[in-house]
């Protein structure tokens, strides 16, 4: 069911009966709390066109509002992910200042990186080539499933720019730094199995299984405690607690916060009767 088919008395509409208008950008509910969002530019390679962006931009705004979101899923139509920002629109301005430069790119970057401010778990769905600050998007994913095949590399330098999208924050992060020097420094794209063997995605999953491998992992995530699963995910953001003690700190609060809800004592029932929980979030 596509957004505009979803009926309007569904509370779950809430978000999208706004996004009728979209460019260059689809966003579909396959399952309850899952939303799966396609940069649909196919014939472009789910190029970054200003379009996608105005469209990714707003769609991230509704999604933090949502309550109902517990997965997002990202992927491209076609046969890729994302071949990255628009060439032309990067050396449109050769005479333009380095602050006005600056001020453009770092709008383009924040609207983009924007997924990361999202408290629902995020996967992507790596189905083909993920080049640049397409390859970004998929790292500011919390999770990442590729397909074998898919080629997957930041050659910033290799055009003559430096790397951009905090890839240099966000590959040392995911994968390393040994592995963000090689392929920062060098430009060099890799398959999605050997991606797989540096760390720089969870699994390599075959062809347009990698979708399916994405939604089901959504959807194991929707059917948990959604006040767990956020602070769960925020305990884990940029590389987890700084030290040990920081970490039982944060436990010995995050950890009662749930002890104190509804959906404590829904698992806690569902256990005992055998049964799936029924989460709702309270």
């Amino acid at each position: 069911m596509t957004p505009s088919e979803t009926p309007p008395s569904d509370p779950s509409a809430r978000t999208f009966d706004k996004f009728d208008d979209l460019t260059d950008l689809r966003v579909d509910r396959p399952v309850e709390g899952v939303v799966l969002v396609t940069l649909d530019l196919p014939d472009r390679r789910n190029m970054m066109s200003a379009a996608m962006t105005a469209s990714w931009g707003r769609v991230m705004a509704a999604l933090r509002e949502d309550r109902e979101v517990r997965a997002v899923v990202v992927t491209g139509a076609g046969d890729a992910f994302c071949s990255g920002g628009d060439l032309s629109w990067i050396g449109a301005e050769p005479d333009a200042s380095v602050d006005r430069l600056r001020a453009r790119m770092s709008a383009f970057y924040r609207t983009w990186l924007s997924v990361r401010d999202l408290e629902a778990v995020t996967i992507a769905a790596v189905n083909g080539p993920a080049i640049g600050a397409g390859l970004a998007v998929a790292l500011a994913c919390d999770l990442r499933y590729a397909a074998p095949a898919a080629r997957l590399g930041m050659p910033f330098t290799s055009l003559g720019m430096h790397p951009g999208m905090a890839s240099t924050w966000l590959l040392p992060e995911v994968a390393g730094p040994a592995v963000a020097r090689e392929l920062l420094l060098t430009g060099r794209l890799v398959s999605g199995t050997e991606a797989a063997a540096m760390g720089l995605v969870n699994r390599a999953v075959d062809g347009v299984i990698a979708l399916e491998e994405a939604l089901s992992v959504a959807s194991a995530v929707a059917a948990t405690a959604p006040v767990a699963s956020r602070l769960t995910k925020r305990a884990l953001a940029s590389g987890g607690h700084a030290t040990f003690e920081a970490a039982l700190e944060w436990e010995a609060l995050a950890q009662p916060v749930t002890l104190a809800t509804a959906d404590l004592q829904e698992g806690l029932l569902a256990q005992r009767e055998r049964r799936a929980p029924r989460f709702t979030g309270t």
